[in-house]
């Protein structure tokens, strides 16, 4: 296939659209009864349809598609209940001050019901007009469904916001729906004791998924369809390799490596949002090299990078901090450090020995380079030489960047 040939640009161009859809990637979820989708939908649709108040907390992990499920669940219900549901929704970010929060709730009802909105109002106008109009939306049947992002957020402060929204819930007459999300699991105790009481205690758990779900995710979003207009042989010879990939120990690895570090959603659609654009537009095919350099451009580690403008002196430390720190010792400092340092010479009879005051250079040095700091503020009126420190790398990025530097000091590698 030439370099200009329209099937593969229209299989790049399909793929790069899946994976930036989350209604196409969150529908490939298992729809079970014990899913998040399935018991969000039922949790607002009993409040749609038998006219009761609830409130639930979605919590997770940022990536995890917990606004992704949610954004589902309503257009699902706007569909089927076009004239009985009003989404109002704010974000802790732009909106955590009350007064502020509860003006943009004015504004958003204003317009869904074609009210004239008051800049001018105030904030206790603007309480009593979500009170009036929670009660007519309830005389009415319709249902207001607040959704608030960062939740968090919105439990700081007095919380009169969410006293007002779910003070306002406990009459008969209203009715509404408050859901809260947040990446804090405790953000329900976050809350003061009056707004905990008004609140339901529902939560939803949003985890990254299992490698079962991650496989079969991972070969519909790539899969061609053959009912897309593209040749019927290049849709099965991309199929066709696209399987043997998938079955292949080392990309089975590469998705092990990827998952350590982040297994979320938002990972993983970067990583195959990456692979699927380094593809050969000569070929049109997918290939494990693909996913090889998307894994390196999408876990981007800046201490291995720091590590590679170290000297091989600031390398000795780093190895002796991290030797110190095997032998449980509760703090070190400089010269601690230089003891080790003195230690692994005399072992080794290396030549990589340098003189004390060369050794405090270095040492400052990572300590600008935050690949160490002082621990608290205990002993800041001491020299630098005694002041506790901490080691700022884990052992496998310090692993890792010792294998991948030139000229590493074969000592250096057997002391770590």
């Amino acid at each position: 296939m030439g370099r200009d040939n329209p099937p593969a640009e229209q299989a790049q161009v399909l793929l790069r659209t899946r994976i930036c859809n989350p209604s196409f990637v969150f529908t490939l979820l298992p729809d079970s009864p014990d899913s998040n989708y399935s018991k969000l939908k039922y949790i607002v649709s009993s409040s749609v349809t038998e006219g009761c108040n609830s409130s639930v907390l979605l919590l997770g992990p940022r990536g995890c598609g917990k606004i992704a499920v949610l954004e589902l669940v309503l257009e699902a219900l706007l569909n089927e209940f076009p004239d009985m549901i009003s989404v109002i929704k704010l974000n802790g970010l732009l909106h955590s001050d009350d007064n502020c929060a509860l003006k943009e709730i004015a504004r958003q009802l204003c317009l869904e019901h074609q009210l004239l909105f008051s800049k001018m109002a105030s904030s206790d106008d603007n309480t009593r007009f979500l009170i009036a109009i929670l009660r007519e939306c309830g005389l009415a049947h319709k249902t207001v469904i607040f959704v608030l992002d960062e939740f968090d957020l919105f439990a700081q402060g007095k919380q009169r916001l969410l006293y007002s929204l779910l003070d306002a819930m406990q009459s008969v007459t209203s009715q509404a729906v408050v859901i809260g999300v947040s990446c804090r699991l405790d953000a329900d105790q976050l809350l003061e004791k009056r707004v905990r009481s008004r609140f339901s205690h529902r939560k939803l758990l949003f985890l990254p998924p299992s490698r079962e779900v991650l496989d079969r995710i991972l070969e519909q979003i790539l899969q061609l369809p053959k009912d897309t207009g593209l040749p019927t042989k290049y849709v099965d010879a991309f199929n066709t390799k696209l399987l043997s990939i998938l079955s292949d120990r080392t990309f089975k690895d590469i998705i092990d490596s990827l998952c350590f570090s982040d297994s979320t959603f938002n990972q993983l659609l970067k990583f195959l949002f990456s692979a699927v654009s380094q593809m050969d537009m000569k070929s049109g095919l997918l290939s494990i090299e693909n996913f090889r350099t998307a894994l390196s451009n999408t876990q981007r580690q800046p201490k291995l990078e720091c590590l590679k403008d170290c000297s091989i002196l600031e390398l000795y430390i780093l190895v002796c901090m991290r030797k110190l720190e095997v032998n449980q010792q509760e703090s070190c400092n400089f010269n601690s450090i230089m003891k080790e340092y003195k230690n692994i010479h005399d072992t080794s009879h290396t030549s990589d020995y340098y003189a004390r005051n060369v050794c405090l250079r270095a040492f400052e040095h990572l300590v600008q380079r935050e690949l160490i700091s002082f621990t608290g503020n205990r002993g800041q009126n001491q020299s630098i030489e005694f002041r506790p420190v901490k080691l700022l790398i884990s052992f496998h990025e310090l692993q890792q960047g010792l294998k991948s530097y030139p000229s590493c000091p074969l000592p250096l590698l057997r002391s770590l």
